[in-house]
This record gives C-alpha cells, sequence and structure tokens, in this order.
C-alpha cells in the first residue's frame, strides 16, 4: 500500500492514503484498490466512511473525489463579501450552511440592520430534522428556479429562502436568506430566490476558480 504518512494506526492511514490519492486523481473503488493495493470491498467500505464524514464526495460516474470539508474554510472566505453584499441590497439576514452529518452548520453570515431581524450566529447547529428552506437546499430539494423556500416551519413567524452552492451536481452549501414574515409580501421565494441562487452561484465561481 502506497502512502504518504505513516503513523502506525493502520485504518487512519489507509484514509488518509485514500484522500490523497483522490485528491490527485479521483478515482474509482477498484481503482483505489488497485493503487493502494487493498481489496476492493476494503476501498469501497473505506472510500464509504470517507464520504459520510465530508472528507470524499462520490460523481455521478463512481469516482471519488475531494469532499466538501476541505472547501469549508475557502468558501467561507469567499461567502463572506457575498453575503454581505446581498444583506445590504435587500436589507434581510443572509448566511452561509454547510452540512455536518445529521445536522447543518452556520459558517458565514451577514446581520439586516433593521430593528426587527431574524439571525442565528455562526456555528449554530441544527438537526435537519427540524426541517427549514437551508436544510432542503443542502439535501438537494429545490424547485425548478433553483431555490426552496419555508413559511413558519422550523420557527413560526419566520421565512426563507435558499440555494445551493453547488459543485459539479453535489450540494455543499445553502445560502439563506431569511425574513420576518411580516416583512413578507408575496412569498420569501418571489421575494429573493433569484438574489439567493445569484449570490450561491457567486461562491461557487470562486470555489471553482
Amino acid at each position: 500500500m502506497t502512502t504518504g504518512v505513516e503513523t502506525g494506526v493502520g485504518v487512519l492511514d489507509k484514509g488518509m492514503a485514500i484522500v490523497d490519492l483522490c485528491e490527485r486523481t479521483p478515482s474509482s473503488g477498484s481503482e483505489i484498490a488497485r493503487v493502494l493495493g487493498m481489496t476492493v470491498p476494503t476501498a469501497h467500505r473505506l472510500a464509504g466512511a470517507l464520504v459520510a464524514h465530508g472528507l470524499l464526495q462520490r460523481a455521478a460516474d463512481g469516482r471519488f473525489y475531494l469532499g466538501p470539508r476541505f472547501l469549508t474554510s475557502r468558501m467561507t472566505e469567499h461567502a463572506q463579501p457575498v453575503l454581505a453584499r446581498l444583506t445590504r441590497h435587500i436589507n434581510e439576514t443572509s448566511q452561509l450552511w454547510v452540512a455536518r452529518g445529521e445536522f447543518r452548520v452556520c459558517t458565514a453570515s451577514a446581520e439586516a440592520e433593521t430593528e426587527l431581524r431574524v439571525s442565528l450566529p455562526v456555528g449554530s447547529r441544527l438537526p435537519f430534522s427540524d426541517g427549514g428552506s437551508a436544510a432542503a437546499a443542502l439535501l438537494g430539494t429545490v424547485r425548478s428556479e433553483g431555490w426552496v423556500e419555508s413559511v413558519s416551519q422550523r420557527t413560526v413567524g419566520v421565512g426563507s429562502v435558499s440555494a445551493p452552492v453547488l459543485v459539479g451536481d453535489t450540494p455543499v452549501a445553502a445560502v439563506c436568506v431569511i425574513v420576518p414574515i411580516p416583512r413578507v409580501t408575496s412569498s420569501p421565494g418571489q421575494m429573493y430566490g433569484a438574489l439567493a441562487c445569484s449570490a450561491a452561484a457567486d461562491i461557487a465561481a470562486n470555489l471553482e476558480g
């Protein structure tokens, strides 16, 4: 087995060898097994565990490549000015959320300056089971327009619209605009869906660059 660093912790070393390989060359389970000298079932089992932890993700063609955890720091850095511009334009809070297992975590936020505003601090951790538009966007459940909205779903009196940040076809984050219901004149999606999609696309373009 070829590894970059060997620590004596066998499973960890094998896992990181897979990450190193897929960082250089996105690879299928059989390719991982061949290059690293492990059985195909072991390669698939370890790669699947790395996907579950966000260290790898799997493309439609079956190859594994670096997962969203490696993108988070750079994505947050790029997202903050995008969110700040969005919030200045609409004067509503906008945030970036990423998936972490059964939860979603807020990694960036730009708060509205109005007295009545909705926000959660950076680092907030919410279970996917609580619902909300950001959770739906991270799970890839969006309308044909590219966004998804919620009205009083997770919190009564609060509406939101979210759009996924896509790497390829995979959602790696969600841009969420949060609006107090008294300021919703039509629906969160109709008011801010296109702007959320534009902000998500800007963040994704920075990642690809």
